[in-house]
């Protein structure tokens, strides 16, 4: 392997991590709990596809968010919960980033 090999596989992984869906929750966790709310992980018993966390802010807001690494997308069982979680009047997102994190939670640099 030479050297610019090297390089490119170093660059490529810390992009990964930087991107990773882990790196984003834990980035949406930090926030909703600066802004002074709760970020509960969902997990249902007996249903799947379910958004990842629930976001419970100040003043009674409840936002369902999905996590996905950049670019990921939905898988279909979990664009159908998404829509009927909206179809009930739920605020639901998916976050592929800390800025799409920032634009759900409405924050402003």
């Amino acid at each position: 392997m030479t050297k610019d090999n090297i390089r490119r596989s170093i660059r490529r992984l810390s992009r990964h991590a930087m991107e990773s869906e882990k790196v984003i929750e834990a980035y949406l966790v930090r926030k909703v709990k600066a802004m002074g709310g709760l970020c509960l992980k969902f997990s249902s018993q007996t249903d799947i596809g379910y958004p990842d966390r629930i976001v419970l802010l100040p003043g009674g807001k409840t936002i369902w968010v999905e996590l996905k690494s950049k670019g990921g997308k939905p898988r279909r069982i979990q664009e159908l919960r998404m829509e009927s979680l909206t179809a009930l009047g739920f605020e639901v997102h998916v976050a592929d980033s800390s800025g799409k994190v920032d634009e759900i939670l409405k924050i402003e640099d």
